[in-house]
């Protein structure tokens, strides 16, 4: 039988049945009138809402028969499980040290004759890990880079059903903290280092480990930079933040602020004397959450995010001793999340205005008050064209391409913005990073390892998944 017309044939009678589990996906038996033939997650499912008979569909040579009414799960090899559990059972919580981590994944890489490069933070307390897998001419500019960070959310008073750092597999989820966010890319690529170790490579690949992602994509700024100055030159990079392996060419830049008043205390039945900081502090977040309305009602929007224009919002306020004290001290936080189409850098001007206008004010009732303006963090966000080669490279080596874009910020705007073209596209749910019982899906691990088993493949001098053909239903 003709497996790929016979695909094609069923793709065209819209046999594929909307969004179904990934178990489901991986038997093709759900389509109707060809044999049963499983493809290791090489054929997207049509996104909820679409009209199949216009949905672009991508799929390999690559299959695996079985016999008809044969049950079929997708698990992860048991190397990989073992791999993802060690990096777990690792604390790398953001407020601590990620280095023995890292020490660790050093060790694995030259287990399998693999140098790499320790990128430490100024107190030499964290660390990013770069390492370069050339190609069989020795060359190690251009090829692919695969990024994730080593960091991991604190897991304080949350309610776990068991201890966040040591995995539990139950009912086919592994949960641990990190499992989805984003220990299980990280171990599917070092389950993979004797694959990657033995390919002759025809461009190489980069392994980029960064620490401090959570609060703000800190240790990803330096670690690019090594990138940029060593001359790798990525033609593309793949960031295996979780988002159940579709390709995620957009986020919004992600942006925190401190804005700290200082104004003067004196007994509450003297007000005249005193410079009341919270007063101040109220006026700026209602400031803030005018210009949230402003974004919220006139825009820019992008209906390919879920919430489709630039959010701001002041999270946390603090001031004030006692209540019959005027407050000297109080303190704001505000964060914006901006589109693409929005001047990120004006943005930040406004409010800084802002802070500046209310400080003449204060200084007008008593001149040694103050108001100081503080970012705390900052990461762009990343907008890759939907014709770039990164995102149909991702498509053809089996994640689901798709138009949306995230809310949640990556450190692919930093690689984006160092003129690499990047994608997100990872295993697991975002749905489930930081909440107390994280878990990724067992089957979410496996298709992460085709992926990246695909990607080994491409990139060798003896790979033809570059022959993988891009079916369309439209028109017929």
């Amino acid at each position: 039988m003709d497996l790929l017309h016979s695909a094609d044939r069923a793709i065209a009678e819209n046999c594929l049945p909307p969004r179904k589990s990934w178990s489901q996906l991986t038997r093709l038996h759900d389509l109707t009138n060809i044999s049963d033939v499983v493809y290791r997650g090489l054929v997207t499912a049509v996104p909820h809402g679409r009209d199949p008979t216009r949905f672009r569909f991508r799929l390999t040579r690559r299959f695996i028969p079985v016999q008809s009414g044969a049950a079929v799960s997708a698990l992860p090899a048991e190397a990989t499980i073992s791999e993802i559990t060690d990096l777990i059972t690792f604390d790398t919580t953001s407020r601590d040290t990620n280095l023995p981590l890292i020490d660790h994944v050093v060790e694995r890489l030259k287990a399998a004759g693999i140098e790499s490069q320790m990128v430490p933070n100024a107190e030499g307390t964290k660390a990013n890990l770069l390492a370069t897998l050339p190609a069989a001419d020795g060359s190690t500019s251009g090829g692919i880079v695969l990024s994730g960070h080593t960091d991991v959310v604190p897991v304080d008073g949350q309610d776990w059903s068991s201890d966040p750092f040591t995995p539990q597999v139950r009912d086919g989820k592994l949960y641990a903290r990190g499992s989805a966010d984003m220990k299980s890319f990280i171990g599917v690529i070092l389950a993979k280092l004797p694959d990657l170790a033995a390919a002759k490579l025809k461009e190489p690949i980069h392994l980029a480990f960064s620490y401090d992602e959570e609060v703000g994509c800190v240790g990803a700024i330096d670690l690019v930079d090594t990138i940029t100055e060593a001359g790798l030159a990525p033609r593309g990079c793949i960031v295996g933040e979780p988002s159940s392996m579709r390709v995620v060419r957009g986020h919004k830049s992600m942006n925190v602020f401190r804005v700290d008043f200082h104004g003067v205390a004196a007994h509450s039945s003297l007000t005249p004397e005193g410079v009341n900081s919270i007063a101040y502090a109220a006026e700026f977040v209602t400031f803030v959450h005018a210009v949230a309305a402003e974004f919220r009602t006139e825009g820019p929007f992008d209906e390919n995010y879920v919430v489709p224009f630039t959010t701001v919002t002041a999270n946390t306020i603090s001031g004030g001793i006692a209540v019959n004290t005027i407050p000297a001290e109080a303190s704001v936080q505000f964060e914006f999340r901006s589109l693409g189409s929005v001047d990120r850098e004006a943005l930040v001007e406004r409010f800084r205005a802002e802070a500046a206008r209310l400080e003449r004010m204060m200084r007008a009732e008593n001149d040694s008050a103050r108001v100081d303006f503080t970012v705390e963090a900052a990461a762009p966000g990343c907008e890759t064209p939907a014709e770039a080669d990164i995102v149909s490279l991702a498509g053809q080596w089996g994640g689901e391409i798709s138009d949306d874009k995230v809310t949640y910020g990556t450190e692919a705007g930093l690689y984006s913005n160092a003129g690499i073209p990047t994608v997100v596209c990872g295993p697991g749910d975002i749905a489930q990073a930081h909440a107390p019982d994280e878990f990724i899906e067992l089957e979410q691990i496996a298709a992460c390892e085709v992926f990246i088993g695909n990607l080994i493949t491409d990139l060798s001098a003896e790979g033809d998944l570059g022959a993988a053909a891009d079916l369309s239903t439209a028109g017929k």
